[in-house]
């Protein structure tokens, strides 16, 4: 009787191995469909984007030729430089030149000075994800720990003097709080620099230690939404069911957050924290532009200035990307720690 016994219910563990095996195959198909559907249309997106890139450079005024040249060049010098520069065919022409060759890993050159474009991204991309790491190692736990913290002690004056915080951050300007940061902390109180002089042989330490005022602007930027987002998640996960019932078994108020409300809101937590994370990156222009940072930002505002459409079309697509990617990576992520999101009811 009981080998009999056994088998049964050894025969019952295995059917509910095989089952959780089978539906952890369906999840994980399901999950890939979803990211192949997102990446066919982060593509489009992309694609959609460079046409929109593309034909807001072409109507800024100004005529880059005339501008290299000089007001003292003729108009056949100028006509010639143009057609140098490719700049006499058709729009329609140049920007299918121009998407072939970033699809095939080649931005062209500067029309400003000749230089490979490649060449101009190289250190101005490390130095703007260097900034973006740098703020967001910050940001995000900080963000985290005071989300929970306000939600656990809602309503209290902690809660209230980090709402009013929060609040003040959001409604000023990057470029306010970056130049009140300047006058306490590089002239008031000379603790920092003002300018954020960053090379390529400069140590961590000193570029920790320059980059400090920017990074400090990021953070008051970006904290106050993750914060204010992962409070609303906690308290709304708070009214569930499960969560009373943790209560009634006595757990205290800091585990019933931390290990049962704060799981199941971290989808839109996850989100929130990827498209901040995504103005970190593409959202610098101006700090970089005030603290005079040589990132991807003070690039663009530079060739801006410059009529250099070419580095323009790359810095914003190379912008247009970051937001697009990390945007499928919330999603990505979100569906993982909630797997309820696949089921369109």
């Amino acid at each position: 009787m009981d080998s009999v016994l056994w088998s049964v219910g050894g025969w019952t563990h295995d059917r509910n191995n095989v089952y959780e095996l089978f539906m952890g195959s369906i999840a994980m198909k399901a999950i890939l469909i979803m990211v192949l559907q997102r990446l066919s249309l982060g593509f489009l997106t992309l694609f959609v984007v460079s046409v929109i890139i593309f034909s807001a450079v072409e109507l800024l005024p100004g005529d880059l030729a005339q501008e290299i040249l000089g007001q003292s060049a003729t108009p056949e010098t100028v006509a010639a430089f143009r057609a140098e520069l490719g700049l006499d065919k058709p729009a329609v022409q140049r920007y299918g030149q121009w998407l072939f060759n970033v699809a095939s890993g080649d931005f062209g050159h500067s029309l400003a000075n000749g230089r490979a474009i490649s060449e101009l991204l190289a250190s101005r991309v490390g130095n703007t994800l260097f900034l973006a790491a740098y703020a967001a190692i910050i940001a995000v736990p900080l963000s985290l720990i005071l989300g929970i913290l306000t939600a656990l002690y809602r309503n209290s004056w902690f809660d209230r003097s980090v709402n009013v915080l929060t609040l003040s951050s959001i409604s000023f300007p990057e470029f306010f709080i970056a130049y009140i940061l300047i006058l306490a902390f590089a002239v008031k109180i000379p603790l920092f620099p003002s300018l954020a002089n960053i090379y390529p042989d400069t140590p961590l330490g000193d570029m920790l230690y320059r980059a400090a005022l920017p990074v400090m602007t990021l953070v008051m930027v970006v904290v106050a939404h993750m914060m204010r987002m992962t409070r609303a998640a906690i308290i709304n996960v708070l009214a569930s069911p499960y969560v009373e019932m943790a209560r009634l078994k006595g757990l205290s108020p800091f585990r019933v957050i931390v290990k049962h409300a704060l799981p199941n809101a971290l989808a839109p937590i996850i989100n929130v924290i990827a498209l901040n994370l995504a103005y970190l990156v593409v959202g610098v222009v101006v700090v970089e532009v005030v603290f005079v940072y040589p990132g991807l930002g003070q690039l663009l505002v530079d060739s801006v200035s410059k009529r250099d459409v070419t580095v323009v079309q790359a810095v914003s697509l190379i912008f247009a990307a970051t937001f697009i990617l990390l945007n499928l990576v919330a999603d990505v992520l979100a569906i993982v720690t909630n797997p309820r999101l696949l089921n369109p009811r």
